[in-house]
């Protein structure tokens, strides 16, 4: 079982921002938010979603190979959630469609150049 999520930010209050719209759209809310870490929840017994300026003092930076997959309900949220991302200034990683038998994704970076997607199983 996943407890949380957290992406490194080197702008805490310009991601806050970002993903308090982009989460709004797959039920998220802030549970909290300090200097250093801003915090949503998808509801009680849920993974949290988070993000931190780094502990250690330094930069963030992308992980390779790390992604973070946000479910959806339909292909349709997808669509939206995707173009969401893009509106509020990430980049497109790859357009929504189907990807194999049984999985609608679309791919994006946030603000920080995090990999992260939403999908949905169909």
């Amino acid at each position: 079982m996943i407890g949380y999520l957290t992406l490194g930010s080197n702008d805490l209050e310009k991601a806050a921002h970002y993903y308090d719209s982009l989460l709004n759209g797959i039920g998220a809310t802030r549970a909290y938010k300090t200097e250093e870490l801003a915090v949503w929840s998808f509801g009680e017994g849920t993974a949290l979603f988070s993000i931190t300026k780094p502990f250690d003092g330094n930069p963030a930076t992308v992980g390779n190979g790390v992604m973070i997959a946000l479910e959806a309900e339909s292909p349709e949220a997808v669509d939206v959630l995707h173009a969401e991302a893009l509106r509020l200034g990430g980049t497109n990683e790859g357009d929504p469609g189907q990807r194999g038998k049984s999985f609608y994704i679309g791919y994006f970076r946030d603000l920080d150049g995090n990999k992260l997607n939403f999908f949905c199983r169909t």
